[in-house]
This record gives C-alpha cells, sequence and structure tokens, in this order.
C-alpha cells in the first residue's frame, strides 16, 4: 500500500508511530513528528512545525474550510510514559499486531488517537471534502512531563494558531462502557486540576539499633495508611451529575434507580464500593483524590531520620482550590507534627461550553444505534487546561468501540498497553464523520 493510502489501515500508522521511542523525559519526538508531517504532506498539506527546542517539534496542519464557520481543532502528543520496570508481553516499542491488538506504549496515550486524527485528516484531504469551516490539526510534544515544550509554548508564544478555535478534539472520551447492560459512551468535558503536595512527617531521631517512640518512620506509615484506606469528603457537581442522570435515566428501575443514589452523599461511597471495577472508575469523580508517590527521608542506616518528606499526586475537583485540598487532607491525618504544603499547582478550565456536545453524540449514536453519550469529568489532566486559557472548550474525543471485558484505564501507563485494530478504524470513522460534517 502507498503512503498515500495508508489512512485506509491506520493500525498501520499507529505502529510506525509507537516504533518511535519518545519516552519523556527526555521526548525526542522530532522523528515520530517528522513521520507524521510526511504522511500529511503525501496528500497534498502544508504543515507548520513550532519548537521551543529543535528536538521536541510542535506540527500545525490546516484543512482550508468554506469559511461560513469557526475552525475546529484536532489535538493530541506523541510523547509517552517510561516503560522501566514493566513486563511486557511483547516488546513496548514494536508496535506488533497479535489477536487483533496493536500492542506498545502509546497505543492508548496517545499515539492511538494521533493514528485516527491523522488518518481522518488524509481521508478529509484524499475525497475532497470541503467543510464549513477549517480543520486544523495540532500534534504536541511533551504532554506527559508538564507540557513546557508543548501546550504551554504554543499558547504563549504562537496564540495566533489558535484565532478563532471555540471547540477542539483530543483525549480522552468517546470509548463504550458497559453498564447494566448498556453501552455507553462518555464524552469528556471537563477535567480535574493538578494539586502536588508535599506532606512532611517529624518526630524524635535516634540511634538505628535503639527504640524511639512516635518517630517519624513509624508516623510515616500511619499516614499512608489514613491516605491508602480512607477517602476525602463526597463531593457532587457538574458534569458528573448529569453523566449519572442519564445513565440512570436509561438503566430504569431497579439498577437505574439505585445509580441516582450515588448523587447523595450518604449514599454515594456505599454504592461505589458495591460497583466494583466500575465503581473503581467512578471513586475520582466524587471526590479529591491525594496518592502518595515519592518519600524522601533518612541518609544513614543507623539514624532513625527525625524529618521525612512526601510527594503527594492530588487531583482537585473542578471549582475547588488548594486551599481546599489542604483543609481536607489535613483533616484526613488528623495527626501533629504532620505538615501539608502545596507543591504545585494547575488551574483548570473554569466553565464547560456544552455547545458540541449534541453533534459528538450524534457521530457515535450514528456508529452504534445501540451506544448512549453522556458527559464525562476526567479524573486526570489533559492540555485542555492550556487551550482553556484562550477560552477553547476541550473534548475528549477518540471514539472506540471496545469489548466489554477490555478495561481501558487498567492498560494506561501500564505494562501490555494495547488498542484493538478495530477500534483504531471506528475512531478514524468517528473523527472523520465529525470533523467533515462540523457547521459551527
Amino acid at each position: 500500500m502507498t503512503e498515500e493510502k495508508i489512512f485506509e489501515t491506520p493500525e498501520n500508522i499507529l505502529q510506525h508511530l509507537i516504533q518511535f521511542n519518545t519516552t519523556n523525559p527526555p521526548g525526542n519526538e522530532k522523528a515520530c513528528i517528522s513521520y507524521i508531517s510526511d504522511l500529511l504532506t503525501s496528500v497534498g498539506y502544508e504543515v507548520q512545525l513550532y519548537s521551543k527546542d529543535e528536538n521536541r517539534p510542535n506540527l500545525v496542519c490546516r484543512l482550508k474550510g468554506k469559511g461560513k464557520a469557526e475552525p475546529i481543532m484536532v489535538y493530541g502528543h506523541v510523547d509517552v510514559v517510561t516503560t522501566a520496570n514493566q513486563e511486557w508481553t511483547y516488546p513496548p516499542f514494536n508496535g506488533e499486531i497479535h489477536d487483533g491488538f496493536v500492542w506498545g506504549r502509546g497505543a492508548l496515550d496517545m499515539k492511538g488517537g494521533i493514528a485516527m486524527m491523522v488518518a481522518a485528516m488524509m481521508r478529509i484531504k484524499a475525497e475532497g471534502v470541503e467543510p464549513e469551516g477549517d480543520v486544523i490539526l495540532l500534534v504536541l510534544s511533551d504532554e506527559e512531563n508538564n507540557g513546557t515544550f508543548g501546550a504551554e509554548f504554543m499558547v504563549n508564544e504562537h496564540p495566533e494558531v489558535f484565532d478563532g478555535v471555540k471547540y477542539a478534539l483530543g483525549e480522552f472520551g468517546g470509548f463504550n462502557l458497559s453498564i447494566g447492560g448498556k453501552r455507553f459512551y462518555p464524552i469528556q468535558v471537563a477535567e480535574k486540576q493538578i494539586c502536588t503536595l508535599r506532606i512532611t512527617v517529624r518526630g524524635p531521631g535516634g540511634h538505628g539499633s535503639g527504640v524511639v517512640p512516635n518517630n517519624a518512620m513509624k508516623k510515616l506509615g500511619a499516614v499512608l495508611t489514613k491516605l491508602n484506606t480512607s477517602r476525602l469528603p463526597v463531593h457532587v457537581g457538574a458534569p458528573v451529575d448529569t453523566m449519572i442522570e442519564k445513565i440512570a435515566a436509561e438503566l430504569g428501575f431497579p439498577t437505574g434507580t439505585a445509580m441516582k443514589l450515588l448523587l447523595k452523599p450518604f449514599w454515594t461511597d456505599k454504592l461505589l464500593d458495591r460497583l466494583g471495577m466500575v465503581g473503581l472508575g467512578f471513586i475520582p469523580m466524587f471526590h479529591n483524590m491525594v496518592n502518595a508517590t515519592i518519600i524522601r527521608g533518612g541518609e544513614k542506616v543507623n539514624v532513625i531520620p527525625s524529618e521525612i518528606s512526601m510527594i503527594a499526586d492530588g487531583r482537585l475537583l473542578p471549582g475547588f482550590t488548594p486551599d481546599d485540598m489542604v483543609a481536607e487532607v489535613e483533616r484526613l491525618i488528623g495527626m501533629d507534627d504532620v505538615s501539608v504544603e502545596v507543591e504545585r499547582y494547575e488551574e483548570g478550565p473554569a466553565s464547560i461550553d456544552m455547545g458540541l456536545f449534541n453533534h459528538l453524540a450524534s457521530v457515535l449514536e450514528g456508529l452504534d444505534d445501540e451506544g448512549v453519550p453522556v458527559p464525562l469529568l476526567l479524573t486526570a489532566v489533559t492540555d485542555g487546561r492550556f487551550l482553556a486559557k484562550l477560552g477553547i472548550q476541550s473534548y475528549g474525543f477518540l471514539p472506540m468501540q471496545l469489548p466489554d471485558d477490555f478495561e481501558f484505564l487498567s492498560f494506561v501507563h501500564a505494562a501490555d498497553e494495547r488498542i484493538p485494530v478495530a477500534a483504531v478504524r471506528f475512531g478514524v470513522e468517528g473523527l472523520y464523520k465529525a470533523l467533515s460534517s462540523y457547521s459551527g
């Protein structure tokens, strides 16, 4: 198959993308971006590259429309997280196809999405489609490590690229979720906020051979136990309430009636604990979250340290502030000689514009007449937080029809990351329809 026709087998595009090791840090996305550039120019596109670091470029490609609607943008990133200390069935950077899946780092997050976007753009160009407004493709570096060389750089240094853009499609959303025997397609319309914490535990030090009551290490154990066995308070807000209401209405009595009780804080956690894997996915939608990820303390094996520092990955629900997070964590820990400080905070999108939701929902309904689109709060963060500073509403929309037993989120950033070939093709069809029929 010629390069010009590779969009007909987007799984082959994905295989090539995976074969570029863009583990971030350091990223080194240049060769991967160059490959994408070659694909786009092969069907007649012009591309522009923007770089803060020449080895970490960002690509912009624009399809001219009729000028009857504002531009719409699709965007994503080609950098990936590490595979260190993970055991893989197949090499993570080979991009092999086995059992109907493309295997490799980035298959889901998010080279699979980039393959869908590139293939959809190539198909639109090859078929001579002229949409109502311009369609912009933005391929970014550095999403997995703060966006300094990617989205943040583009928004701060090249805002002209985004002129007129009101809506953008990116990660994550549009994949099916089975609840109560029905297929739902969550479309991301909001995301949580980064609120990294430094938790410092203090206590008496001493000789490692002796008994030092209530020392910092013992307190650390108690702190970790509380963080791992208890939850911060329940909060019910948009768009989770809308999502649950719609799911409950579709399921009816008795399952739907029980689902609606999730919106009553007294019942929320009780029901979440009974929903199994589905409940695990919903827990972060109702709670500010904090997970210990880095611990530093002690310099010598025979010295009990008097201070231990712990970095915790905190994620705030929309509308909450770092002060809210600190107060909730302090109440949960409830211990003297333990301080909680904000290490890093990045404000998320302040509001939700649902103006494009019905259009995207209709695309999914056209692809799966049994599917029910619902709004989604993403419990992680995306580059959408940078675009929001320019007033752009991001939608997580990478359509995928997945097997019911495929636990999507369990493979993201994990070993044996993979995506069904059929899901990649489904995604191309969904993006093609969403972009080519967009009318503002």
